[in-house]
């Protein structure tokens, strides 16, 4: 069951702490602790700037295709 709700949250999150994880060379799960906790003390400020950061991932990526794309042709 645990492992249901771990891949669910993996395949339709933004993907932030895995993009953060292979930036920096650090491990997604200690960045996702690092969000989880900050969350707790700061009273969500870092979940704005995950989903802040989690639009511009999934623009960056929609204009990755839109060149490819163009190349393509």
């Amino acid at each position: 069951m645990i492992q249901r709700i771990l891949t669910f949250f993996e395949r339709y999150s933004f993907g932030v702490c895995t993009y953060l994880g292979e930036r920096f060379n650090i491990s997604i799960a200690k960045i996702r602790l690092f969000f989880i906790y900050t969350s707790f003390l700061s009273v969500g400020f870092p979940l704005i700037f995950y989903f802040f950061a989690g639009i511009v991932l999934d623009f960056r990526n929609y204009i990755k295709r839109l060149r490819s794309r163009v190349t393509d042709l």
